[in-house]
């Protein structure tokens, strides 16, 4: 189901989303809405590099096992990014 969302720009920001979306060929709200989903991508996964990091701390994947014992026991609480959508 499409939504249609209303935003207001300043007449500067305007000019240049539009002219960002002449050069790409796009409508202007495909446009934004590309520019937004890339950005909730980027902020929501962890590229190769963090990735990398994160694998070699051995302190960080000691505290990952034991937190995910502990869920698969139902110890704990769960607490929920999404809880009041």
């Amino acid at each position: 189901m499409v939504k249609t969302v209303t935003i207001r720009l300043s007449y500067d920001d305007y000019k240049r989303i539009s002219l960002s979306a002449q050069y790409e060929h796009r409508p202007i709200s495909n446009f934004i809405t590309n520019a937004v989903l890339k950005k909730i991508e980027e902020s929501d996964y962890v590229d190769a590099i963090e990735m990398a990091q994160i694998k070699g701390h051995m302190g960080l994947k000691e505290k990952l096992k034991s937190g995910h014992d502990d869920a698969k026991k139902m110890r704990g609480r769960f607490i929920g990014l999404f809880q009041d959508i």
